[in-house]
């Protein structure tokens, strides 16, 4: 296979890697606690998922007793 004749410059290619960056995450707030959560998943402070509760969450003080 032949090889570039010139070299690309920098800026053309941090133009070919900019798509490769990290992204964040989508996240959305609990409409019981209002807390943020991920998407499509169970809020982790309250147990609720899409107004229904889902899991029975130990508080603090429960943990404890």
């Amino acid at each position: 296979m032949p090889n570039p004749f010139r070299k690309h410059s920098h800026s053309r290619g941090a133009k070919r890697r900019s798509a490769n960056r990290l992204k964040a995450k989508g996240t959305t707030l609990c409409g019981n606690c209002s807390e943020p959560v991920l998407s499509h998943r169970v809020c982790p402070a309250c147990g609720y998922y899409r107004g229904k509760p889902a899991l029975i969450v130990k508080t603090k003080k429960e943990k404890k007793a």
